[in-house]
């Protein structure tokens, strides 16, 4: 068996394990990346990035196919147009190769060994790494420093295991065929995301959540819009109502809150009621680390309670978030290199990318009364936006949160078409410690969605210009 030593041992290649490693070669620390798969990780491979582009082609077809209906009120009309799915899964695939190939080309540059292979860990220095496939260990690394970037996995429900018609979001998005009838478990930003795509291809969807709303975890003000959204794209959304099993026809079997039950006819069920940390197969278990309930727990330098054993991403639970995951791999990466650095962002951004997106960045109004502070707040609509109207997208509004005391902002959330490119301007002004004076006396350029925000920013403080 081949023995490597190294400085740093990265388990994971995923957002924050593959940043840690580029980082830490960057930095000249001598590091090693085992991954099983391709780098990237689940974002890259069977999450963020094949999403976003079945999401693109689906929203492109659905456009298609309304102007063949003649009612474009852009003057625009068209043949029927028609979808090679093996085509579009081509392409979302090639997007995933080119940015893998990336990821490897980025460590090897650094100087960072990639073992391909599923690591086991034996103590905290050393791992075995067997190649896929086989059942023995082919490489013994040791290690000074291991970094622990295992992810997530997504949540099975015990009474409908994952299966031919069960499936989770990493089937969903390379599909064979577009279901006839798809019933998507769990109202969360996964369902709705997928299954507002698996409509635009041509699928009859019903969601089917536990909760009273959609996207429970956010505000419901920014939920509405989406709610609208998915009514007039003919998405039956079955709300507290909970999932009992298939019955021997396939047919999925619900149950609503006065407990009156009900059969759905499904082609597929695609189950996404959350993700979990990945914690077991990989030895984890063996340094006995204390634990934040399934995730692993850490510090504001992501060391967990063994010394020089660190953790970073899904692995150290909420917020999952691949941002998050780079974030603390950098980080991490510059302690052990020896510079000074903690883990403590002002506000971490969170895009829901449903029809409208939704961004949520600090404090909403509810977090903000919970918190004792007091605040101003104000929203701007796009309807009142020129750029929103277009691009045919003035469902949705800018709003900010600010202290009353001083006018720093807090908070900003908004929801609508493409304001998933407004998260870095709400984060940076946040992390600057910006004051509403500061964003409403900046000169946006026009016309442009961004100008809700100076808008936002002045209605908070009494006099916007353009409502």
């Amino acid at each position: 068996m081949e023995t490597i030593n190294t400085t740093l041992l990265i388990i994971g290649g995923g957002p924050g394990g593959y940043v840690a490693g580029i980082r830490a070669g960057q930095l000249g620390v001598p590091t090693v990346l085992v991954e099983g798969a391709s780098p990237g990780g689940t974002c890259l491979n069977i999450g963020c990035i094949p999403s976003k582009a079945l999401i693109h082609a689906a929203e492109e077809f659905c456009k298609a196919r309304s102007y063949a209906a003649e009612t474009s009120p852009l003057g625009i009309s068209s043949a029927e147009p028609r979808i090679d799915l093996e085509r579009t899964v081509a392409w979302k695939d090639g997007i995933v190769k080119k940015l893998t190939g990336g990821v490897g080309a980025l460590l090897k540059k650094n100087g960072v060994k990639l073992v391909n292979g599923w690591a086991t860990i034996l103590d905290g220095k050393t791992v075995e790494v067997r190649p896929e496939g086989s059942e023995e260990a082919t490489v013994r690394i040791r290690c000074e420093h291991m970094l622990l970037a295992s992810g997530s996995t997504s949540v099975e429900l015990p009474f409908m295991p994952f299966g031919e018609r069960v499936i989770s979001s990493t089937e969903a998005l390379s599909p064979g065929e577009i279901p006839q009838r798809l019933v998507v478990v769990g109202a969360g930003y996964i369902g709705l995301e997928l299954g507002t795509a698996y409509r635009k291809l041509g699928s009859q969807v019903t969601v089917v959540e536990a909760a009273d709303r959609i996207l429970p975890a956010y505000d419901a003000d920014l939920v509405k819009p989406v709610a609208t959204a998915l009514a007039r794209l003919g998405v039956e959304v079955r709300l507290a109502t909970s999932v009992q099993g298939l019955d021997e026809e396939g047919r999925v079997r619900v149950r609503d809150a006065s407990g009156v039950e009900a059969l759905l006819e499904a082609d597929r069920v695609l189950v996404a009621v959350g993700r979990k940390p990945r914690t077991t197969g990989w030895g984890l278990e063996n340094l006995m680390l204390d634990m934040n309930g399934r995730a692993v727990k850490v510090d504001d330098q992501c060391r967990t309670s063994m010394r020089n054993v660190w953790a970073i991403g899904d692995l150290t639970g909420e917020p999952m978030l691949a941002h998050r995951a780079m974030a603390q791999g950098e980080m991490v990466a510059e302690i052990i290199s020896g510079k000074r650095r903690h883990f403590a962002p002002a506000a971490i951004p969170a895009v829901c990318f449903t029809d409208p997106e939704i961004v949520v960045v600090g404090m909403s109004p509810l977090d903000a009364d919970k918190a004792g502070i007091e605040i101003i707040t104000a929203s701007f609509p796009f309807s009142a936006n020129g750029r929103a109207m277009t691009i045919e997208s003035t469902d949705g509004f800018v709003r900010v949160v600010a202290r009353k005391s001083d006018h720093r902002i807090v908070g900003w959330q908004a929801v609508g078409g493409a304001v998933s490119e407004l998260a870095a301007g709400f984060t940076q002004s946040i992390e600057l410690g910006a004051q509403l004076e500061d964003i409403g006396g900046t000169i946006h350029a026009h016309p442009t969605l961004g100008e809700a925000v100076q808008e936002a920013a002045l209605r908070a403080l009494g006099h916007a210009l353009h409502i």
